[in-house]
């Protein structure tokens, strides 16, 4: 498995690239907290919003399938990984990409036919740890571990303060309500 692979020129890259006896699989993550999601055969949307989701998934595979073609093109499978969403409604899967949700992703991995020999899957694996193919040195580094768990660290901490504030002011209310009087504070609020 390799992360965060640029490809192209522009700043682009793939998210995560595996490589197993099923085959190499690109794995676009995207992280939508509560929010909606709907899959249709051509496009993703996102609390109702159209997506570029499922276009982007299979135009990085495309682009690995590309780099990997010296070494027979073994396939490559696009898929959209969706992390954190309340919900998630397939219509009509698309043909030629996968979405799924991130915690299922594992387990549909395990599932899939082997489709690699021995041989495929040692080139594959060694084709993209090769860092002469990506024009940079793949993988995450010790502290690219280190920056995302603080990240994550002060993602968890934002999340208990807007509750402690939410908490707060429910305090408040409940508060004001019971020194100016029930019947008084509901006639403030319009009951």
């Amino acid at each position: 498995m390799a992360h965060s692979i640029p490809i192209g020129t522009r700043g682009s890259d793939i998210d995560h690239l595996v490589v197993g006896p099923a085959g190499v699989f690109t794995i676009n993550s995207k992280f939508h907290e509560g929010a909606r999601v709907w899959v249709g055969s051509r496009r993703l949307l996102v609390n109702g919003q159209k997506t570029d989701h499922i276009r982007n998934a299979r135009f990085e595979a495309s682009r690995v399938k590309k780099v990997l073609s010296d070494i027979g093109a073994p396939p490559v499978v696009p898929i959209v990984a969706v992390v954190g969403a309340r919900e998630v409604v397939v219509k009509a899967a698309p043909i030629d990409v996968f979405v799924l949700r991130a915690e299922k992703l594992t387990r549909w991995l395990a599932k899939r036919p082997v489709v690699l020999s021995s041989d495929q899957l040692s080139a594959a694996r060694q084709a993209i740890v090769d860092p002469r193919r990506w024009g940079v040195q793949v993988g995450l580094t010790a502290g690219d571990y280190e920056r995302f768990a603080a990240l994550q660290r002060e993602v968890k901490g934002a999340k208990r303060t807007r509750l402690a504030w939410a908490l707060g002011a429910l305090t408040g209310v409940v508060t004001a309500a019971f020194s100016v009087g029930l019947p008084p504070a509901l006639k403030l609020l319009g009951y």
